[in-house]
């Protein structure tokens, strides 16, 4: 009989323990293995070092299912983003890993960097990445108060470049914003984006690229090349409708010397491709197409960093069902502005608990990304 009762108190007591354990499923489920870590920079990501790879392991096996999620989720705040309650909303549930910047001003952004980071901090979360359509033409209208630049059209050296993205990355050092949606390595035919890049002359599209990336990164901002397969020499706008590369990518050639310079993000364009034997999207934007990111850029190029989609809700792809999933299957390791964050959180989510092939590739994205963050200092 007394070993009866003693029986009774312990279960009384386990239940009773795991009743007081709090709900750590939205952010974390283990505690984090403690990995020493030698001195590290944005240089350190595309090394083979065997500290770094054991520190990503060791963070990412603390995430939940949720929060592995949340990092491929970048929505917009700002004037054309959401609301500040709403990012909050989505801080609070853990559906995102960062934000991107878009439309405000300097001291608006700064003082939602030192917000946000407060609020996900205390919410037991991964730091987020900060991003922001920082190019040379665009600065300025997308952050007010940022220091006055040359346009790209406008620059005539490597020098130049220099001198401008120096600038740029101060202003984004000074608001927190560590993720530069720069260079445009498009040609300059296209009315839409050519105008942004170093394009008017095809020559200059490299060595100007390279610097603008090479100056970023060295201010330990992530440089972004974009827009993967190439933009510039298409008609339309696919900020209105998906426009098409007919044949031979002939922009493709701009990026292999930017890889092998270490850019550690590119932005893939919602461009379909045809009449291409080997790289055919059939029909479908290159940001859902395994062909272009999978084959192309990934094992053709050898490209080892970020892939980031072009904004989602753009026509080119916001009318395609399930795109945001589609994204992620496809390789692109982060979404940009998804029409509705929590949605694409949960449609990832549920694709995630249901295909060990899809869980295999988010996987490795929100490796990349849990790497990025540490190699840019935000995890330690």
């Amino acid at each position: 009989m007394k070993q009866l009762q003693l029986a009774f108190i312990a279960i009384f007591f386990l239940f009773s323990a795991c009743a007081q354990e709090p709900n750590n499923e939205l952010n974390s489920i283990n505690t984090e293995e403690k990995v020493v870590l030698g001195p590290i920079d944005l240089n350190s990501y595309l090394s083979d070092r065997p500290d770094l790879a054991k520190k990503v392991d060791s963070v990412f096996n603390t995430l939940s299912d949720t929060s592995k999620i949340a990092q491929l989720i970048m929505p917009a705040a700002g004037r054309l983003g959401h609301s500040e309650e709403r990012i909050q909303y989505l801080i609070d549930h853990n559906l995102i890993g960062g934000l991107l910047l878009l439309n405000g001003t300097k001291q608006q952004f700064s003082q939602w960097v030192t917000e946000y980071n407060q609020r996900s901090e205390n919410l037991g979360q991964l730091p987020f990445l900060y991003s922001a359509d920082a190019e040379p033409s665009l600065v300025n209208r997308k952050i007010t108060g940022s220091k006055t630049v040359k346009k790209a059209r406008e620059i005539t050296s490597e020098e130049e470049v220099v001198e401008v993205t120096k600038s740029i990355s101060n202003d984004l050092n000074e608001i927190g914003i560590n993720y530069n949606f720069a260079p445009v390595t498009d040609q300059a035919k296209n009315k839409t984006v050519g105008y942004r890049g170093f394009g008017t002359d095809p020559k200059n599209i490299v060595p100007y690229s390279n610097a603008f990336i090479q100056q970023t990164q060295a201010q330990n901002i992530i440089a972004t090349a974009k827009h993967f397969p190439g933009h510039g020499l298409v008609s339309g706008d696919t900020h209105k409708s998906l426009q098409v590369i007919n044949g031979e990518l002939k922009e493709i050639k701009y990026y292999p010397p930017l890889i092998e310079s270490g850019v550690l993000s590119i932005m893939v364009g919602h461009l379909a491709v045809q009449n291409n034997k080997k790289y055919n999207t059939n029909g479908l934007p290159s940001t859902i197409s395994p062909v272009i990111i999978k084959d192309l850029l990934r094992d053709s190029l050898g490209f080892e960093g970020l892939v980031v989609t072009d904004a989602m809700g753009m026509g080119g792809v916001v009318k395609i069902p399930n795109a945001d999933v589609k994204a992620v299957a496809a390789g692109c390791d982060i979404i940009l502005m998804p029409k509705d964050a929590e949605k694409a959180h949960q449609s990832i989510l549920k694709e995630y608990q249901s295909n060990n092939s899809f869980k295999q590739t988010v996987d490795q994205s929100v490796k990349r990304i849990v790497r990025m963050k540490i190699c840019l200092g935000l995890i330690e």
